[in-house]
């Protein structure tokens, strides 16, 4: 495999993993916070609600650890 398909590669991967970790945040965020006021059916199990921000939090981490090892590795095929 050439140098330059191994690059192309590892960033298309990079980009299909950044855009399912964004899809991620949004479904999540989505689903913990909603987007209207909270009526009956979601007061209802208030007490078991978690915040979903320290997991996200801790993913986005490992996204940007992944980003700067493959821009590592792409600038070390040079």
């Amino acid at each position: 495999m050439t140098k330059g398909r191994f690059r192309a590669l590892l960033y298309w991967g990079l980009l299909v993993a950044v855009l399912l970790v964004g899809a991620f945040n949004v479904l999540n965020l989505n689903e913990a916070y909603g987007d209207g006021p909270p009526y009956y059916a979601r007061t209802m199990n208030m007490d078991k609600w978690t915040d979903p921000l320290p997991a996200l939090a801790a993913i986005d981490a490992v996204t940007v650890l992944l980003i700067a090892a493959v821009v590592y590795v792409a600038r070390r095929t040079r």
